[in-house]
């Protein structure tokens, strides 16, 4: 079964029979959109077949009707019966486009067709343009519809009194309206739910494609910033290695030895933590063995790799870190990382830098400070553009609530201060 059979069940599978009809249904919606005025003529078609053609049939005297029904109303030539008829039905061609109009054309025809004394089949096509109305019209001009209709047929039930009581053909007739507004209403209803539904669909699924797009935008921002702090980093501490031993060459060669066995380490590293983040982007039958992502505990490694570029670095801790989120102390991590970095390539090898990182009061803050360069004199100014490190820093903080500020310190050198809230992990875990 389809799942329009569903849709069109509320969700519960239909009866075999209830199914057949739904999609015959759908066929004939189908083919009403494309050529509207081909179920149009069927449907005048229909009703001169069931309701004209019966009253230009002469009357045989068999016995068969009342015989004061034949004798109450007048009966007209055939030429007249027809021009009575089509002026009935062919209003109804317009019955989409102009509904209330074509209830009046039906109605003015009704009338002149009751002052004539003249009974006719046909005048079924007033429920119809009813109907129409109900269905195609707005609203508020049904209560007139429903009014004129019931001051039309008073007259006609009080004429039918010949033949049945005035209470039975005001019932009859009043419940012939009731269906048509009944049926209009219910099929305009049903369309109505038929296209909020469609509408909600349509806006589900714009929705979960914005929401696709946004997850990809956030993942290469993420994956972006990982990849800056990776080759930022081991390619500052690279370049600087490779100056020394340059350096060193002619004066030390055995540091100049050591140099290029550091800038090996150094690439190797890189190198493996590219292929990690690569293997996290590729699906998870194809991704290698991974390692998990840094924390504070090795932030204490990183200050050891940049020593060996030169610069004298001062790490210290304060706080229980080692039970933070994993999410933190890599932030932590990365922040530690983008300052140093930055701090190597501004400052330069023969540097004193001193990085803090203590938790207390519900706050991480991460202090990194250095004594800039050794032939510089008085505070930096400030940089004329940020770069996108800084910008990085406070991407990763914003995510914690955390801010990050970098400006020169009195000293000469660069600060750089982050600080993460972490009330809503150790609340969540209180």
């Amino acid at each position: 079964m389809s799942s329009s059979d569903h849709a069109d069940t509320g969700g519960w599978p239909a009866h075999p029979l209830v199914a057949r009809l739904t999609r015959l249904g759908h066929r004939l919606r189908q083919a009403d959109r494309r050529r509207p005025w081909v179920l149009d003529l069927a449907v005048i078609a229909a009703m001169f077949l069931l309701f004209c053609l019966p009253d230009l049939v002469p009357h045989q005297e068999d016995g068969r009707g009342p015989e004061q029904l034949l004798l109450t109303f007048t009966h007209l030539p055939v030429g007249g019966t027809l021009a009575l008829q089509a002026g009935l039905l062919l209003p109804l061609l317009w019955r989409r486009q102009a509904p209330s109009t074509t209830l009046a054309m039906t109605a003015a025809v009704f009338v002149v067709q009751w002052s004539l004394g003249v009974f006719l089949r046909a005048d079924v096509a007033l429920l119809v343009a009813l109907y129409s109305v109900t269905l195609h019209g707005r609203l508020r001009h049904l209560p007139w519809a429903c009014a004129a209709m019931i001051g039309l047929l008073l007259p006609v039930a009080a004429r039918m009194s010949a033949v049945a009581s005035l209470p039975e053909a005001l019932f009859f007739l009043l419940s012939a309206v009731t269906a048509a507004v009944t049926l209009g209403l219910a099929v305009r209803i049903r369309r109505a739910q038929l296209a909020g539904l469609r509408d909600r669909a349509a806006r589900l699924e714009v929705e979960r494609d914005q929401r696709s797009r946004l997850a990809t935008a956030t993942e290469r921002a993420r994956v972006a910033r990982e990849m800056h702090d990776i080759i930022g980093h081991h390619l500052s501490v690279i370049i600087t290695l490779a100056d020394g031993g340059a350096y060193a060459a002619d004066v030390t060669p055995h540091r100049s030895k050591e140099a290029l066995q550091l800038v090996g380490d150094a690439g190797r590293q890189a190198l493996g933590e590219l292929r990690r983040m690569v293997g996290v982007l590729r699906d998870r039958a194809d991704a290698p063995e991974l390692n998990p992502q840094p924390g504070i505990t090795d932030v204490e490694e990183l200050c050891t790799r940049f020593r060996a570029a030169g610069p004298e670095v001062v790490y210290r801790s304060a706080g229980e870190l080692d039970t933070l989120d994993r999410g933190v102390q890599l932030m932590a991590y990365r922040i530690v990382q983008e300052a140093l970095t930055n701090t190597l390539k501004h400052a330069g090898p023969h540097t004193r830098i001193d990085v803090l990182v203590a938790a207390a009061d519900a706050k991480l803050r991460v202090h990194v400070q250095d004594a800039g360069r050794p032939d510089r004199t008085g505070p930096l100014a400030p940089p004329a553009e940020e770069g996108h490190g800084l910008a990085g820093m406070r991407e990763r903080a914003a995510l914690y609530g955390g801010t990050v500020t970098a400006g020169p310190a009195a000293t000469g050198g660069w600060t750089v201060q982050a600080v993460l809230d972490l009330t809503p992990l150790t609340g969540g875990a209180a």
